[in-house]
């Protein structure tokens, strides 16, 4: 079960939270200058805006990046 109190704490993800996920989950090298919560998906998943810092080559780009929680597991990836 998702249980309240973790699903405030993965709905109140800073930028480097949602980049330590990503880098859990195999991603290198991601970061972020802002990141906002914006629902859940129909598919369960947790969905986040973000924008990259100014030096970085997509600076201009906002993008997505998707949580998700396994219950079974109590494991937590992300996807972006």
């Amino acid at each position: 079960m998702l249980t309240a109190d973790k699903l405030k704490t993965l709905t109140n993800l800073g930028p480097c939270g949602l980049s330590t996920f990503l880098t859990q989950s195999g991603y290198k090298g991601q970061s972020f200058k802002t990141v906002k919560f914006l629902g859940i998906t129909n598919g369960g998943q947790l969905c986040y805006s973000v924008t990259y810092p100014e030096d970085s080559a997509k600076s201009e780009e906002v993008g997505k990046v998707f949580i998700t929680y396994n219950h079974i597991n109590n494991s937590i990836t992300a996807d972006c």
